[in-house]
């Protein structure tokens, strides 16, 4: 299994960074990796669908996927309207778009659809009380944790490259290497022993030193590099990341780590309510996309912050 898991592993790895250089080549910003944001997304909210009704919700499966998609969709909004927009050059990026394109949230519309749609799918099925307002809970939950979730981390390659993109994966799973390793080497009080058993603090501790590395790599090699190749319209990503002071990439590291860790923690919570050791078994000894993406998830909006602030890139 350790050597399936291996292989496997590194297969993802270099499809991964195939793709992230093709789309950082391309003309039009995700133009390669939105299909894979589709697809992850159907598949964790299939799977979210599945471990919600592990503790006898009944999530409105067909307006989860639904709304997530519109969400993950909506963050092209800007880009998409810009050819609506006087004035505005086709390949401007997302961050800065201008006009009503660029005032509009649409991937916060969507959610208020997506809600919307919930209620009324209800509504129009209600007949007497039968734990309507759990199963709507448990759909908005699904659209928030999946949705709202990956649509920040389809605005960091929008907004400001492959590099901002880069910047959260390599923290996140850096961390959560880090954390692995030194847990297993010496690794001897519980971090939350009821929701993960095997964490342990000394493996936290080695996952926030790795993730502080891979800040320190990421923010004076990879993204300077990415900036000198490709479309100009990638370029925004790094206007400001060649000058990242010490305490910029510091911080990202560890709050960025901290976030993926908690994110871990909060799928663990998750699959422990309703029984389930693994989201699912899409990825023999990987266990599910969630299980893969649930670190990444609740980090997305931190590192979202920091670029979109100006602490580690151009604003």
């Amino acid at each position: 299994m350790l050597r399936w898991r291996l292989l496997l592993g590194t297969g993802i790895i270099l499809a991964l960074i195939g793709l992230c250089w093709a789309d950082h080549l391309a003309r039009v910003p995700g133009m390669w990796l939105l299909p894979v944001a589709v697809l992850l997304t159907l598949l964790a909210g299939q799977e979210m669908v599945g471990l919600l009704r592990g503790v006898e919700l009944r999530p409105t499966a067909w307006v989860v996927h639904l709304g997530n998609l519109m969400i993950v969709a909506g963050v092209y909004g800007p880009l998409a309207a810009a050819h609506l927009v006087p004035g505005v050059p086709l390949d401007e990026p997302w961050a800065v778009s201008r006009g009503w394109a660029g005032r509009i949230d649409w991937a916060l519309l969507a959610l208020t659809a997506a809600v919307l749609l919930a209620l009324f799918s209800r509504m129009v099925r209600y007949r007497q009380p039968d734990g309507a307002l759990r199963d709507l809970a448990g759909t908005v939950l699904a659209l928030v944790y999946v949705g709202l979730m990956m649509s920040f981390l389809v605005r960091l390659r929008l907004g400001w490259g492959i590099g901002a993109l880069a910047s959260l994966v390599i923290v996140v799973k850096l961390g959560d290497t880090g954390a692995y390793t030194v847990g297993r080497l010496i690794g001897r009080h519980k971090l939350a022993p009821t929701l993960s058993p095997g964490k342990t603090i000394e493996g936290a501790l080695g996952g926030f030193a790795f993730s502080a590395v891979g800040a320190w790599a990421t923010f004076t090699w990879l993204v300077p590099w990415l900036a000198k190749g490709g479309p100009a319209a990638d370029t925004v990503e790094t206007t400001a990341s060649a000058g990242v002071p010490v305490w910029g990439w510091l911080a990202f590291g560890l709050v960025v780590s901290l976030a993926g860790l908690l994110g871990d923690l909060a799928e663990s919570l998750i699959k422990r309510e309703a029984g389930q050791k693994d989201s699912s078994h899409w990825l023999p000894g990987f266990g599910g996309v969630l299980d893969i993406l649930d670190s990444l998830l609740l980090a997305s909006p931190v590192a979202y912050v920091f670029w979109a602030t100006g602490l580690v890139g151009a604003v």
